[in-house]
């Protein structure tokens, strides 16, 4: 399970949904827009942490399990998935979610498990196809 408080000195200690990789992520409110910090290896990934609250209301209205559909920025997402919802033109945001331009994608991976840890959603935990939906 996760632990931290989600600060960049205690950020949340993370893992995806089939429980292949481990990551962090932490709120860093005074970046240009507000973000979530997402660290994956060597590698640095951003959202907007409006995502947070963004997702689990997208997550609310839809009211079933919605598939992740974690997929890099240069693969199409799946319609109807987590991923989908954070590239979608009609979201809060008006698109993309991922503020690093290269590193945009994956929302599906690693938003899930962040609302998870929150209490925000139910998760599953199956090898592939993994799914959501909100509390």
């Amino acid at each position: 399970m996760a632990s931290g408080t989600g600060t960049r000195d205690d950020p949340w200690q993370l893992t995806t949904a089939p429980g292949s990789s481990s990551y962090t992520m932490y709120r860093d409110e005074q970046a240009d827009p507000p973000c979530l910090v997402c660290h994956v290896g060597s590698t640095t990934l951003r959202y907007h942490l409006s995502a947070v609250e963004d997702l689990h209301e997208w997550l609310r209205q839809r009211g079933d399990w919605v598939e992740l559909g974690g997929a890099d920025e240069k693969k199409p997402a799946a319609p109807g998935t987590v991923e989908a919802f954070g590239r979608d033109p009609s979201n809060p945001v008006g698109g993309w979610y991922g503020l690093r331009n290269g590193y945009r994608g994956r929302f599906g991976m690693y938003l899930p498990p962040l609302l998870e840890e929150l209490g925000l959603v139910e998760l599953t935990h199956d090898p592939r196809n993994n799914r959501v939906r909100a509390l």
